[in-house]
């Protein structure tokens, strides 16, 4: 369709065929518009269109005079053909040129947001349906009101009408006067004086209404569970995580001795060598390592390490004891996975065949030196850790002070805005309890040292910075886990349900669904703990003869056995009982018979 302005005539194409054609609406244009001072574009377009359509007939339609009201002329042209008589039903559209200053008044004037209505009428229309399609188009044009229609481009989206995708309105142009004049707090907080906008700011609600939201009921047991259900969960987890780690100490310097003793015995009193267990490999291979490692100890010269450590000024103290922390860590996962290996090569040799019996022996033979190198690696950066914190705890530079805060709120920087699942979070409860016994193992080696070398009223001020290194650890996981849980949306029930886990760890039940367990092998601290203690009691053994020495060696020996052993009963009874009891109380909770 060919456009023409100015007294000249418009022409419209009808094509024959099944084409489709679209009305199209009226537009006021001021006299700045460019695109109304540019004719070549419509007579190049004009020029493109007629070199198409050279076989159409053209009708020649005369403009209506300009009268500054809107025009909207239909013209009717019929088609007709031997069996099918086509209607085409097109508009005009008439460009006025009217002036900027009326172009603005007429756009105020009028009502925002009328939608266009478009309507796309397919040629090919059948004879029988002609005259109900006339009588509703003009039914349509009577009932609507044609006009100039402020659409965004982003409200009018492109839809199927017929198979054609219609198209989209006109952008709304920015009419900031308009927008003042329709926008009544933007003019009110223009006339207000300074005294009115604060009064103003004093009646209008909330004081931080601009940077807070009101919280719902959601929120407010987010915050409670922080504050209060949270942390004690964490703390009873914690510490019965503890006893664990302590009963499976006091297991290895008490159960396996026995266990030993009594196989040796048995051998003896048979004089028949029978194939070992797994068991009995496992214990074996645990005393071979353990008597490695307390061997090695035993050549390092702890005083020397002490005043290596206190000499030098290039590296701080708390940054030693953080670096052998995070080495304490790496060598605890990977010396876990080693004794796993271990034992599953113990529990192989013991079940192998004739055939498989060299393989497995070299197999069990590899493993056993691998766990001996990792737990004396392990050994020492638990007993260079021990000497640090004693270092910082004898010192009188507030250096234990120092220690604590930076290894305390390193560990709250690292953990808290982070991301962590929930076993991630289980698995971190674990190293918080493995943690904790291997600070009681630091703390008995200090006590171990004043002992020996401290002079005067020394008592005291060991048990004052012992409740400061337990309260700080104490408070400092607290606040971890609690903002863990806060930001990843962990409830204080999983806590309950990580204790359930455990207690069903304690007395041997297997979990359904394979959660993680503690995973805790106690050579590392038992060697430097017996490093520690045989100069203690080596120093209050008193002077005679060897038999006379040897006779209080083993009467030691002997009294030290009998209060682990009594410890070990007291500890994992205690654990058996409260074990069962808490099962028993999460299975009445699971059947609303008590809420936690």
């Amino acid at each position: 369709m060919a456009l023409k302005s100015g007294g000249r005539k418009l022409s419209f194409d009808i094509l024959n065929g099944d084409v489709f054609i679209e009305d199209e609406f009226v537009l006021y244009r001021s006299l700045s518009d460019p695109m109304c001072e540019n004719g070549e574009t419509r007579k190049k377009h004009k020029k493109k269109k007629k070199k198409k359509k050279k076989n159409v007939n053209l009708t020649a339609i005369d403009e209506d005079p300009i009268t500054g009201k809107i025009l909207d002329d239909h013209r009717h042209n019929e088609l007709e053909s031997d069996d099918q008589s086509y209607k085409v039903e097109t508009s005009l559209s008439t460009v006025h040129q009217i002036p900027e200053q009326e172009f603005q008044n007429f756009n105020l004037d009028l009502q925002p947001l009328v939608e266009l209505r478009q309507r796309t009428v397919k040629l090919n229309v059948p004879s029988n349906h002609l005259n109900e399609f006339s009588a509703k188009e003009e039914n349509d044009n009577n009932n609507n009101i044609v006009g100039i229609g402020l659409i965004s481009s982003s409200a009018q989206k492109p839809q199927l009408n017929g198979g054609v995708v219609s198209k989209l309105g006109t952008a709304e142009s920015l009419d900031w006067k308009r927008l003042i004049a329709e926008d009544p707090t933007y003019l009110a907080s223009l006339e207000k004086s300074p005294v009115n906008f604060f009064i103003g700011e004093m009646r209008s609600g909330n004081t931080l209404r601009s940077t807070t939201i009101l919280g719902n009921d959601k929120e407010r047991e987010r915050v409670y569970d922080t504050i209060f259900r949270l942390p004690w969960r964490c703390e009873l987890l914690i510490n019965v995580g503890f006893f664990v780690c302590f009963d499976s100490f006091l297991s290895l310097l008490t159960i396996m001795p026995a266990r030993i003793l009594m196989t040796f015995w048995t051998s003896l009193r048979t004089r028949q060598f029978q194939r070992p267990s797994a068991a009995d490999l496992s214990d074996w291979s645990c005393l071979m390592v353990l008597i490695s490692g307390v061997a090695l100890l035993q050549q390092i010269d702890i005083s020397l390490i002490y005043h290596m450590i206190r000499g030098q000024g290039t590296i701080k103290l708390y940054v030693v004891y953080n670096v052998l922390e995070i080495f304490d860590k790496l060598c605890q996962n990977f010396g876990g996975d080693i004794f796993q290996t271990l034992f599953r090569s113990a529990q192989g040799l013991a079940t192998s065949s004739s055939e498989d019996m060299s393989f497995c022996i070299w197999r069990f033979v590899s493993d056993l030196a691998l766990a001996a190198v990792s737990s004396i690696v392990h050994s020492f950066v638990l007993l260079a850790q021990a000497i640090t914190l004693s270092t910082c705890i004898v010192a009188h530079n507030n250096a234990l002070l120092a220690l604590l805060v930076s290894n305390n709120f390193g560990e709250i920087k690292s953990n808290v805005f982070k991301r962590f699942s929930k076993d991630n979070i289980h698995s971190l409860v674990y190293y918080d309890s493995v943690e904790r016994f291997h600070i009681s193992s630091f703390l008995l080696f200090v006590l171990a040292q004043n002992i020996l070398e401290a002079e005067g009223a020394w008592f005291g001020n060991f048990v004052f910075n012992a409740l400061l290194v337990y309260v700080c650890e104490m408070v400092i996981d607290i606040t971890k886990h609690s903002f863990v849980a806060k930001f990843n949306e962990i409830k204080p029930i999983t806590y309950s349900e990580f204790l359930e886990d455990l207690c069903k760890q304690t007395l041997d039940i297997q979990s359904e669904d394979g959660r993680k367990k503690l995973t805790f092998i106690p050579l590392a601290p038992a060697c430097v703990v017996i490093r520690v203690l045989a100069p203690v009691y080596a120093a209050h053994l008193p002077y005679g003869p060897l038999p006379w020495r040897l006779f209080w060696i083993l009467l030691l020996l002997a009294m030290t056995y009998v209060m682990l052993a009594s410890l070990k009963m007291m500890v994992g009874m205690g654990l058996q009982k409260y074990a069962t009891w808490y099962i028993n109380r999460c299975r009445k909770r699971k059947h609303h018979l008590h809420s936690d």
